[in-house]
């Protein structure tokens, strides 16, 4: 990580290959998606509806780009720490290190049943990613999962 690398309020999930960065207000539920992302990949070995998925970070994230990438780190304090609501602070095994594939935006005020193509991407640290802007209020796995597992017809 570099000096003075950026901390924003998010959490972020390995999956596969590339991290998905959850972002959002307090309380939109960044902590519960890291969590049902986790367990989306844990359900009966080789069958769960995600091939891989370990915490990277939860609450709090540096971000740092390179040669256009987008690296996630989990903040040292709380390195290998997740919330679950209902039962406060856990441990669990953690990626010190990822780079971002897909960045979700919880509570998004832009989310819409059929998404502007503006929506479709954002930037961070000059790195251009894709994005899935979910509304407040909306069950976010079923659309991330869709993200995750299919291709628009539309590309």
């Amino acid at each position: 990580m570099t000096a003075g690398a950026p901390t924003i309020h998010a959490s972020a999930v390995l999956v596969g290959a590339k991290a998905v960065l959850i972002r959002g207000p307090a309380g939109s539920g960044k902590s519960q998606l890291a969590w049902n992302l986790l367990q989306a990949a844990a359900q009966i070995t080789g069958l769960g509806a995600l091939p891989f998925a370990r915490l990277v970070a939860d609450d709090r994230a540096h971000v740092d780009a390179h040669a256009g990438r987008l690296l996630v780190r989990p903040a040292p304090r709380l390195a290998g720490l997740i919330e679950i609501h209902g039962l406060g602070i856990r441990q669990m095994a953690f990626e010190p290190v990822a780079v971002v594939g897909l960045v979700i935006d919880l509570a998004a005020t832009d989310a819409a049943r059929l998404p502007d193509t503006k929506a479709a991407t954002t930037v961070i640290e000059g790195a251009t990613l894709p994005r899935l802007a979910v509304a407040a209020g909306m069950a976010a796995l079923p659309l991330v999962l869709a993200k995750l597992r299919t291709v628009s017809a539309l590309d």
